[in-house]
């Protein structure tokens, strides 16, 4: 699988490989064999149809509003509410396509086109939900690409993250902060590790999570979850190796009962070919 330009962004937060470029490696273990140049030229294409509908010294909101024209009533770039857990709404290139996808890779879209004409818009995760922010010198304005490009205002980002996780964002401003590309890559294969373990795709969740190991290696919880996926696939020495990571890692692992349990398990298979 070539995802070196994405393990490369996954490794360093300086990296100089961008976000789109990552974003569709990483969408190839959805499409093996995915032509990532065409999908650049493709979002060169939309940065062009939005470019040459406003003048280089147009205001933050007349960008906004001539994004959302072209994204979202010309094109109708939408959320995909109906199949929200569909794996291609996780990856860049079939929302190019499709034009359907969920709050995070309709974000990178309008970031990365953002970033084609000079506009500094960057991610904001709101607590299970993302939405961009516009921001120059004069202004700034977050937008939710999921809902059609809504500009919201502080007041609509705390009403979401109240609704989605309970968060108070007058108590918990640094939610708005940007997040850096690492940040978002790692949120992204998060997402599709959840829908392929709900779909039971274990040899794609089994990738996701190389990376995310690749990025988080302290992080106990992925080696736990990979070690599951290997016991299913009946790869029990590599089983064994992520179960006792898990265990080192994690002094009072909540799930230390269980994997336990799993680690004689494996034992006892190991025992009965010698």
């Amino acid at each position: 699988m070539p995802v070196q330009r994405l393990l490369d962004a996954l490794r360093n937060e300086r990296s100089a490989v961008p976000l789109d470029v990552a974003a569709l490696e990483l969408a190839s273990i959805e499409f093996p064999g995915l032509d990532i140049d065409s999908c650049l030229l493709r979002l060169d294409s939309l940065a062009g149809q939005i470019g040459s509908q406003i003048s280089g010294n147009a205001s933050g909101l007349e960008y906004i509003r001539a994004a959302n024209e072209v994204l979202f009533e010309v094109l109708q770039f939408r959320g995909n509410e109906d199949q929200y857990y569909d794996p291609r709404n996780s990856c860049l290139n079939s929302v190019l396509m499709r034009r359907l996808g969920i709050p995070i890779t309709l974000s990178v879209l309008y970031m990365e086109v953002s970033r084609r004409l000079s506009r500094s818009v960057y991610g904001v995760g709101l607590p299970g939900h993302f939405v961009v922010a516009y921001e120059d010198a004069d202004a700034r304005y977050w937008i939710d690409p999921f809902h059609n490009g809504r500009i919201l205002t502080f007041a609509d980002c705390n009403e979401l993250a109240q609704q989605t996780a309970g968060v108070n964002l007058r108590a918990n401003p640094a939610v708005l902060a940007p997040v850096n590309k690492r940040q978002i890559l790692v949120r992204m294969l998060s997402n599709l590790k959840a829908i392929y373990l709900r779909g039971e795709a274990f040899e794609k969740a089994r990738q996701v999570l190389d990376l995310l190991i690749h990025a988080m290696p302290e992080y106990a919880e992925e080696y736990r979850h990979r070690g599951i996926i290997h016991m299913k696939q009946q790869n029990h020495r590599a089983a064994r190796q992520d179960f006792e990571t898990y265990l080192r890692l994690e002094r009072d692992a909540p799930e230390r009962e269980q994997v336990e349990k799993q680690l004689v398990l494996i034992q006892r298979w190991s025992a009965a070919l010698n």
